[in-house]
């Protein structure tokens, strides 16, 4: 059975190929909520709760396109310092928020600033990496 547009409850621990964990659920002590198959997850995630029962746990792997997508190089963008308020505060090796044209926020990251160029790295962090997820269905709404 299906749980397209119902709003389900997950438990959930995100680790790379090479053991490394970078979400979980579980170290926040509240379970993740969401619309299943609304697109608010990435497409594998979504993909492998929609045919889950509730208290049943699945591991899926993801492959970076059914995740955040192939690293995109024309997503690193170089600028010139002079053309960015306070460049001297930027923290290399740290995101920052910027405002898009319609004035949303999104995170970039600052690659470095060196001989008066800084390159911001806009795409997702797990851009490019394959996924794997243990999740545990935990709750479904009708």
């Amino acid at each position: 059975m299906s749980n397209e547009g119902k709003k389900v409850k997950v438990h959930y621990t995100g680790t790379l190929d090479d053991g490394t964990k970078f979400d979980s659920s579980y170290d926040r002590n509240e379970p993740l909520a969401f619309t299943c198959m609304a697109g608010q997850m990435i497409k594998g995630f979504d993909a492998a709760v929609d045919q889950m029962t509730v208290g049943e746990t699945r591991n899926v792997h993801i492959p970076a396109a059914e995740a955040y997508g192939e690293r995109d190089d024309a997503m690193v963008q170089k600028v010139p310092v002079d053309q960015i308020p306070n460049a001297d505060q930027l923290p290399v090796g740290q995101t920052v928020y910027m405002m898009g044209p319609g004035g949303q926020p999104f995170p970039v990251f600052v690659q470095s600033i060196e001989d008066g160029i800084v390159t911001f790295d806009m795409n997702h962090e797990l851009a490019g990496k394959d996924l794997n997820f243990d999740i545990e269905l935990v709750e479904v709404e009708d």
